[in-house]
């Protein structure tokens, strides 16, 4: 007996729908001043948050995600039945294994898709779009689910005012299909790691180095730790200028950009990096105010807040970018056909 290879037919993927979900229990400015030496006036002026969503105790990344793809799936009309794979970017799992992905494939009732956890911080979503894009490029696929998705108030340590102020709980999902041939959909995309930053923004316990001891954790090692001046100073430049490199290669400069999407981890680092393309903020998303920095879920969430103000029609030029820790840096060019 001979084996025949199955015909690929190569297609340009297009996002097609998204969604999102965040916790309904809010953390404000003002709960946070009495549970560390904090202020709404220094965390506004140095942050831009406001308030942020967070999961009660016992609501996993996994509930999160799979609400985001339910929502992301009516808005298409799509059954979970129908989708063919299923990657989760998050940096907080259910669990170490398996990956969140399966639960989310179970929850969903997707009995057709196989899919897999993606670990890269805050620029996850836009690497796990790329997997997803190739996997509907390579004609293997004709549905698939990228979700960001993190809890990340179950690594935060609540006495320490120089994370537990920045990040919130979230998690935004898109669904990616074959572009017609009228359409343009993901154009291309550049990544870059730079692992000299690991320790600049990293959670040391819980894995193979540092398995969680009672030692492990009275030293605080399962909690989110960050030298945040490096961060910003490396974030801003290294969005920027994976953004104009993106756009050069493709023969446009930002001033061809309808609408920019950064990852939202602290508004001053929004404002640098379109400041440093030279971008009028109406043409940048921005909605960290309302929900932190909840790392994976940023950009998808922004997504939906950028559909929802008006600043994406179908035909858009649209950028995003993602810096996170490792370091991570991730620029994505698309059009948008939704």
């Amino acid at each position: 007996m001979s084996l025949t290879a199955k015909p690929l037919t190569p297609a340009r993927a297009k996002i097609s729908s998204v969604g999102m979900y965040v916790p309904p229990k809010l953390l404000t400015n003002a709960d946070l001043e009495s549970m560390v030496e904090t202020n709404d006036e220094w965390i506004v002026t140095r942050t831009g948050i406001r308030v942020r969503h967070i999961a009660e105790k016992g609501v996993a990344t996994s509930d999160l995600a799979t609400e985001a793809a339910r929502r992301c799936l009516a808005a298409r009309g799509v059954d979970a039945s129908e989708i063919d794979a299923i990657l989760v970017a998050t940096v907080t799992p259910d669990m170490m294994f398996p990956a969140t992905a399966c639960l989310v494939q179970h929850k969903l009732g997707a009995t057709h898709a196989w899919g897999f956890d993606l670990s890269a911080a805050c620029s996850g979503f836009v690497y796990a779009l790329q997997m997803g894009a190739k996997l509907i490029e390579s004609g293997a696929h004709s549905k698939v689910l990228v979700i960001g998705a993190d809890v990340m108030s179950s690594i935060l340590d609540y006495t320490d005012r120089t994370t537990c102020i920045l990040f919130g709980d979230g998690a935004g999902a898109v669904l990616l299909e074959p572009a017609a041939a009228d359409e343009v959909g993901l154009v291309d995309f550049k990544h870059e790691v730079d692992g000299t930053g690991a320790t600049s923004l990293y959670m040391a316990g819980g894995g193979s180095l540092h398995p969680a001891t009672a030692e492990t954790v009275a030293a605080k090692m399962h909690y989110v730790h960050q030298d945040g001046g490096s961060v910003f100073k490396v974030a801003v430049r290294k969005m920027a200028e994976l953004s104009e490199s993106l756009l050069k290669r493709n023969g446009l400069t930002p001033a061809d950009v309808d609408c920019f999407v950064p990852h939202q981890a602290n508004l001053r680092i929004i404002q640098a990096t379109a400041e440093r393309l030279g971008l009028p903020l109406e043409r940048v998303v921005v909605n960290i105010g309302e929900y932190g920095n909840t790392t994976a879920a940023t950009i998808p969430l922004a997504l939906c807040t950028a559909m929802e103000k008006g600043m994406l029609r179908k035909g858009a030029t649209v950028v995003l970018a993602s810096f996170g820790g490792g370091y991570t840096v991730g620029s994505t060019l698309l059009r948008w056909e939704i």
